[in-house]
């Protein structure tokens, strides 16, 4: 009895065996590879699939999703003769597991290799100033060539970039120093600039200041010179609506004359020629009280006009040379009391 159990026992494990080799889960996004005594058979696809036990095997399982892979940076010589480093990334799918098995050995080794000797080429055409502007340009060139040789691989090379872009140590140093140099410029130039346009408002305020200020100063003045013509106007019909008389002009002239006289350096002044008609009028009204206005003469004779005074001192109560009809310039004399 007991050799038969081992038998239906070692039976039952191979039935498990069996069983577990015949069903084959593949996940979602995935590719299987089945080969019957070695040779390719078909390819699995997501979901339940039954094969042959112990005759059918799985090669290869592959996953058909995007892949990112980047490269090391890889020494690269422009075209002035510069080494830079770039380093690469690929982002790529496999299209076709079985292509991608059996078509090359390793499809990851393969493309790194193509990257490198393609971007060699791409940049051997190239300076570095272009290099480093031309991104977008190199990514594209690279893709093209990629995708073109990658398509009998079962390989679609979605996207390429370019990480980093190192030129020598050397090189950078200069480039800083230009950049640099390049900011100070465009700092002195802005700042210049800064200072023009501060100039140039300062110079339009002063002249728009100096403008309304002249506008200010030519209304004042014309204010002014109004206010004086009006004033003269009112005193002047003032004066002819008071219908003044000779005599009332006579004694605002005798009023103004002490004010003529005021100072001591005074030696020298004008007398209108009008206040003659004002002390002839004068002299008339004095005349008529029995005496001539002491000390003027109407004649241009200063001295002589005191014939009509009172008291010892009549005949020299007059200011000698004070007196021109006419109005001309006549000098003023101090003499000494007379006791």
């Amino acid at each position: 009895m007991q050799p038969i159990i081992i038998v239906l026992i070692i039976l039952v494990v191979l039935v498990f065996i069996a069983l577990i080799k015949t069903i084959q889960v593949i996940p979602q996004a995935s590719a299987a590879i089945v080969e019957r005594f070695g040779r390719y058979t078909r390819t699995l696809n997501a979901g339940l699939n039954i094969v042959v036990p112990f005759i059918d095997s799985i090669r290869n399982r592959i996953d058909l999703r995007e892949q990112v892979v980047p490269f090391p940076p890889q020494p690269v010589i422009t075209q002035d003769n510069l080494v830079v480093n770039i380093d690469t990334v690929i982002y790529y799918q496999v299209t076709d597991a079985r292509a991608a098995t059996y078509e090359v050995a390793s499809y990851i080794q393969a493309i790194e290799q193509l990257t490198v000797t393609t971007l060699r080429n791409i940049i051997g055409g190239m300076d570095l100033e272009r290099t480093l502007t031309s991104r977008e340009e190199i990514n594209a060139a690279l893709r093209g060539v990629l995708d073109e040789a990658t398509g009998k691989w079962g390989i679609r090379v979605n996207r390429v970039e370019l990480k980093a872009i190192e030129p020598p140590t050397s090189i950078q140093d200069s480039m800083e120093k230009q950049m640099r140099a390049d900011r100070d410029k465009r700092a002195a130039i802005l700042t210049a600039e800064g200072i023009r346009q501060s100039q140039i408002l300062t110079a339009e305020g002063e002249k728009q200041s100096a403008i309304l200020r002249a506008e200010g100063e030519a209304k004042a003045a014309a204010l002014k010179a109004e206010g004086e013509a009006q004033a003269v106007r009112t005193v002047f019909e003032a004066i002819h609506a008071g219908d003044p008389d000779q005599k009332l002009l006579s004694y605002q002239y005798l009023q103004m004359l002490p004010k003529i006289a005021e100072g001591d350096a005074n030696k020298l002044w004008i007398v209108p020629s009008e206040i003659g008609d004002a002390l002839k009028g004068l002299s008339g009204a004095f005349g008529n009280l029995g005496g001539g206005v002491p000390g003027f003469d109407t004649s241009g004779n200063g001295g002589n006009g005191g014939n009509g005074g009172n008291g010892d001192n009549g005949g020299n109560g007059g200011a000698p040379g004070v007196v021109n009809p006419r109005g001309a310039a006549v000098e003023r004399r101090e003499e000494p009391p007379v006791h």
